[in-house]
């Protein structure tokens, strides 16, 4: 009874080893790609900010609008700056009337300069006369200095009172320039109370409602394309090396259950990001669906190289990497393309070489 329990235990562990799965290496096309996960976001999306702070009176759209370049989106409403600008316009006309109006400065400081130019010629006409009479040695020598000091001094206020003219015209000339840019710059700062489009394309949110507070490190909207979207990719470090522009992207969207999409590399960015250690990578859609929507997500698998016809195992047939179980024993094998599930045998076992799963 015991050599019959015993025999028992041999077949059945015979029987066992004979269910160790087996396969040939499969002739078949490979590719190799990249997995990563997918956003879908507007092409040219950006956040629209006002420039100056204030309340906001009314948005001019609505989500899902269509707008141009240029449009009106929100309009702010602030006193401050109209207050500002009525002063800049007036410190320009007082400007102004001091350099060009009737009772300028310039106007002044003329009527002295005629008047010290008259005294000017008189004093001269009066000194040249003493001078010639001292010449004859007639008058006294008290007369013919105080002729010559009166017709110094005479001529040095002349003097003085034209170059305080060309100075006080410079400096009204540039007071009227610097009240013109004020003036210019407080027009700028009401027109910026207007917060409008930078591109052609839809609203896909606005974060203001009339009566908040809106500020210059809050968005107004979100403004993007209406019809171009992006597929926004991120890469691992391992894998970046790999990726090139115009590579084919095959692209799975959870909105859209079984179908696959196709896009193209379009653009690497070249800066990785720290907190996630991934670079981002965008690409475009071939066909795209007729309907997406910002955000979007998915799954993609960008294709890095392609095989036809190539001797191909499962990788889980493989041992230490580079070697495979055959009837002869362990075999040392060249591998080349791999993906996920296959990888592609250059040499050391041949298609009709059996191959073992590893236990």
């Amino acid at each position: 009874m015991k050599n019959v329990v015993l025999i028992g235990l041999v077949l059945l562990l015979l029987s066992c080893n004979s269910k160790t799965e087996k396969m040939f290496p499969i002739a078949q096309d490979l590719t190799q790609s990249v997995y990563t996960s997918v956003t879908i976001q507007p092409d040219s999306l950006y956040q629209a900010y006002a420039i100056v702070a204030g309340i906001l009176d009314k948005n001019f759209v609505e989500e899902g609008d269509v707008v141009k370049k240029s449009q009106a989106i929100a309009q702010i409403i602030n006193n401050a700056p109209v207050l500002n600008t009525q002063n800049a316009k007036l410190s320009l006309d007082l400007a102004k009337e001091n350099y060009n109006g009737s009772a300028a400065i310039l106007s002044g400081i003329k009527d002295e300069i005629e008047a010290a130019n008259l005294k000017y010629k008189n004093d001269s006409i009066n000194f040249f006369r003493q001078q010639n009479l001292w010449t004859q040695s007639i008058g006294s020598k008290a007369d013919f200095d105080a002729k010559l000091l009166n017709y110094q001094l005479s001529q040095n206020t002349l003097t003085l009172l034209k170059n305080k003219y060309y100075q006080t015209k410079n400096q009204l000339n540039t007071s009227v320039k610097q009240a013109q840019n004020n003036y210019q710059t407080s027009l700028i700062s009401t027109k910026d109370f207007t917060v409008k489009s930078a591109v052609n394309g839809k609203v896909y949110a606005l974060y203001k409602s009339s009566g908040e507070l809106v500020n210059t490190m809050e968005p107004v909207a979100s403004i993007g394309s209406a019809k171009t979207f992006i597929i926004e990719m991120l890469v691992d470090e391992v894998d970046i090396v790999k990726i090139v522009k115009n590579q084919e992207v095959l692209i799975t969207l959870d909105a859209y259950t079984g179908k696959v999409l196709e896009g193209k590399v379009s653009k690497i960015y070249p800066k990785k990001d720290e907190r996630n250690q991934t670079f981002k990578v965008e690409a475009i859609f071939v066909n795209p669906p007729e309907v997406l929507y910002p955000g979007l997500s998915g799954e993609a698998n960008i294709v890095i190289s392609k095989k036809e016809n190539v001797l191909t195992i499962p990788r889980n047939y493989l041992i230490n990497s580079n070697q495979v179980k055959t009837a002869e024993g362990l075999i040392t094998i060249k591998i080349g393309l791999q993906n996920m599930e296959f990888v592609e045998v250059i040499d050391g076992i041949t298609k009709e070489t059996y191959i073992y799963k590893p236990e």
